[in-house]
């Protein structure tokens, strides 16, 4: 199958090739330091478990998820997945861009609707998630490595709850499947006190890299989709973006370098733009991975999204006329699902028989199209990411790609792009303020302030 592909050339009225093919060197430098991890040669290598996941996930790892995923489709309805962060954004992101969209509609489902849970906190949505789940059978699948992150540890607790009163706690044994720690930690000690079917997220591989372990893989399993496709895209990119690639030829080596010299050079926002709205949730898994893994030390480009053209009636003002401390990266989609023409109309009193007989694809191409150069116009630079179609396997190589390119950008930036000390101080906040024991000194300060 052909690959993603990457396009520079709406980069160069504002920083030259040249200036981006000068960070060869420093680039070479960080692939070295990502693939000899085992030296200690980069920040953050105890987190490189990602790097050859696609290449050395076995048969037997794949047989195995299946075989689970199979035993929920045929006992449940619905399948709630618990997590949050890297623990379901992979997943929905693959299911929003290869699902039918309007899934939960369709009578005739073949495979179980798939939920989420436990990525905030939010009563209202947890009451009307137990409503929905009354009477249906469901199950859960609880992703956490430790088993004690706030959100999901609460879902957990009330559909638990819900599924042991419904079918009792020995069928629910049956519908609970834990995706956690090898050995440690609440969510593996109570799979363990209860015979839940589990499945480890490595030591060594970081929340927002998990999407190809069975964080990802299970339910994106569950709800159908080829888990295979999909790792045999992210092995091949691992290819194209290895060590021995050449760096002209290293789409994620530069990629990394544009970015990093666009953002030397005044352009901090980075804008994922896409024309396909399902892969609106590939975009909020690229925000919590390069903003996870960049912003640091008051360092970082900022990361945001906006779908197109939805977003040009909304953002394409600022977009187009507003700071210019922005560039775009814009994934095109070569060739769409559908073929749905437009007719003509006898009246035609929206002026639209212009386009009778084209397709809506070629519409929203030239859409595309002149929507580029009109930002480049003024004076946003656009790199473009182009996926031949939209499956399980190219979804596969972006997923690969981006976590490729981020690793070298993150050493490029001069940051351990594998670390997150920032988040925790919302929580440290968030459990003195609840009481939470442990915390009394904590709860004084922060008392004394509000």
């Amino acid at each position: 199958m052909r690959g993603i592909t990457l396009n520079i050339d709406k980069v160069t009225g504002f920083v030259g090739k040249e200036q981006v093919y000068a960070w060869e060197t420093k680039a070479k430098a960080s692939i070295e330091a990502l693939h000899k991890r085992h030296y200690a040669t980069g920040a953050g290598n105890d987190f490189l478990g990602w790097l050859n996941l696609p290449s050395s996930v076995t048969e037997a790892e794949l047989a195995d998820i299946e075989h689970t995923a199979r035993l929920l489709r045929t006992k449940c309805e619905v399948v709630v997945v618990i997590g949050i962060g890297g623990s379901y954004l992979g997943a929905k992101a693959v299911l929003e861009a290869l699902n039918n969209s309007f899934d939960f509609l369709l009578k005739e489902r073949r495979n179980p609707l798939i939920l989420y849970a436990g990525h905030h906190i939010g009563e209202d949505y947890l009451y009307e998630l137990g409503e929905v789940l009354k009477g249906r059978p469901f199950g859960l699948i609880n992703i956490s490595k430790s088993g004690t992150t706030t959100e999901p540890a609460l879902a957990f607790r009330i559909l638990k709850k819900q599924l042991e009163d419904a079918v009792g706690r020995e069928e629910a044994r049956q519908r609970i499947v834990a995706v956690t720690d090898a050995r440690k930690g609440a969510l593996r000690t109570l799979a363990d006190q209860e015979g839940y079917k589990t499945f480890v997220i490595p030591d060594d591989v970081g929340g927002r890299f998990s999407v190809l372990t069975p964080v990802g893989l299970l339910p994106i399993a569950v709800a159908g989709i080829s888990v295979r496709d999909l790792i045999a895209g992210a092995a091949d990119m691992e290819k194209a973006t290895g060590p021995d690639v050449p760096f002209a030829e290293n789409i994620a080596a530069v990629y990394a370098a544009t970015r990093n010299e666009l953002y030397r050079n005044g352009k901090k926002i980075e804008i994922l733009a896409n024309f396909h709205p399902k892969l609106h949730y590939i975009a909020e898994w690229w925000k919590q991975l390069y903003g996870e893994s960049e912003g640091k030390e008051h360092k970082g480009i900022f990361p945001a999204s906006v779908d197109l053209t939805t977003d040009l009636h909304s953002m394409g003002q600022w977009i187009q006329e507003g700071e210019r401390s922005v560039f775009e990266t814009v994934i095109s989609v070569e060739k769409p699902d559908r073929n749905v023409l437009i007719p003509a109309d006898e009246a035609n009193l929206d002026g639209l028989n212009f386009l009778a007989g084209k397709r809506i694809d070629e519409v929203n191409k030239m859409a595309e199209l002149g929507t580029s150069l009109a930002h480049v116009d003024g004076g946003v630079p656009n790199i473009r990411i182009t996926i031949p179609e939209v499956n399980a396997y190219t979804i596969g190589q972006l997923f690969y790609f981006f976590e490729k390119a981020c690793g070298i950008s993150g050493y490029l930036l001069g940051v351990n792009p594998f670390n997150q000390p920032g988040v925790e101080a919302y929580k440290k906040n968030m459990f003195a303020l609840l009481n939470k024991p442990g915390f009394e000194k904590e709860s004084e300060a922060i008392k004394a302030r509000l």
